[in-house]
């Protein structure tokens, strides 16, 4: 067990991390995901939102087990090394909207950080400019990391709040068991099916858990993390979680070119749209977010599997969140922007910058 905690603490256990993922998440789409959407997170959960009913948007709504998987792997992984510790306490109102926020900047992209490198790799050229907003997003906020912004310390608690989230995500697996889905029907049971467009796309279940376990399960090994890695160059010129990110997208370019699943240009990429402005406005958006909650999407829920209450508070901001985003009109589609998406992330960045500015301690 001590071998394999020291190896993922190495930079070829970070890049192993990135490579892993870099394999599957094409493959994820090879064998029924959306395309360029193996793993996404922020998609993920706004499907999971839909099939819960909480957004009425019908092309996206499916229980989405990598999720699951991602939260489940991660308990699992901390439990087997003595690493699950409850505790929680730590500004969860400002640590919910900003799950929010993060959830509206990147429906507005049309991706998590996760989604903008496999994007990418899929030859979307539109990602650029997601990723480039991801990066000034995160470089603003580093700005306040240095001014002394902080949410305060969580506090250790009762192992049960620990344990909710998971809980929570063992139960929506216990839901898809219950109401399968029935091919043609929109609904099944309490959950909500996609017919066509990308819900109604997915991989098998017991495929897509496994995966989401395994990637669950090595990146609470690794403590991966998209935001953690360009806010560690930024602000310390440190590079190891740097190679994780950078080893995923070069590892999924090739998966894509041998399945034949690369495709470069701007037009008509899959789940995406060409208003390149609001591609980068809406990753600022998500990116600062990400930076004030102390990590990005799939870094949440692998803190949310160990223990960390708070950060399973922003992955409830950010489902609640998607809700918010398609039933008030503000996320994207291939079409473009959605009506109110534009002054929505007006919205966002400035509660981001008045959480920023009105929560920093003095630096001695």
């Amino acid at each position: 067990m001590s071998t394999i905690k020291n190896f993922f603490a190495t930079r070829w256990g970070i890049i192993s991390v990135g490579a892993f993922i870099g394999i599957f998440a094409p493959l994820l789409q090879k064998w029924g995901n959306p395309a360029n959407m193996g793993v996404c997170v922020a998609c993920m959960e706004r499907d999971i939102a839909g099939a819960l009913g909480l957004h009425r948007a019908a092309v996206v709504q499916y229980m989405r087990p990598e999720i699951i998987g991602f939260v489940l792997g991660s308990l699992i992984a901390a439990y087997a090394f003595k690493e699950f510790r409850a505790r929680a306490g730590s500004a969860p109102i400002v640590r919910f909207v900003l799950g929010a926020f993060a959830m509206i900047g990147g429906l507005v992209f049309l991706g998590c950080p996760w989604r903008a490198a496999l994007r990418l790799s899929g030859g979307d050229g539109n990602a650029i400019f997601g990723l480039l907003g991801l990066i000034g997003g995160i470089w603003i906020g580093t700005f306040f990391l240095k001014g002394g912004y902080n949410l305060g310390r969580a506090q250790k608690t009762h192992t049960s709040v620990g344990w909710l989230l998971p809980l929570i995500m063992l139960g929506f697996l216990v839901l898809m068991l219950i109401f399968p889905q029935v091919p043609g029907q929109e609904k099944s049971g309490v959950l909500f099916y996609s017919v066509k467009g990308p819900g109604s796309m997915h991989a098998p279940l017991l495929v897509s858990l496994a995966i989401g376990l395994l990637i669950g399960f090595l990146a609470q090994r690794s403590r991966f993390c998209t935001m953690g890695a360009i806010r560690d160059f930024v602000l310390f010129r440190q590079a190891h979680l740097l190679l994780g990110f950078i080893t995923l997208v070069v590892v999924a370019f090739i998966v894509n070119l041998i399945l034949g699943q690369f495709n470069p240009g701007f037009e008509k990429q899959p789940i995406a749209h060409t208003m390149s402005l609001w591609n980068f406005g809406g990753m600022v958006l998500a990116g600062l977010a990400f930076c004030l909650a102390g990590g990005c999407p799939g870094r949440q829920l692998f803190l949310a599997g160990e223990g960390d209450g708070d950060a399973a508070v922003f992955v409830l901001g950010m489902i609640v969140g998607a809700g918010i985003a398609h039933n008030f009109g503000l996320a994207s589609s291939p079409d473009g922007v959605g009506h109110y998406g534009i002054p929505a992330v007006i919205i966002g960045l400035l509660t981001c910058l008045f959480i920023g500015f009105t929560m920093r301690k003095e630096v001695a």
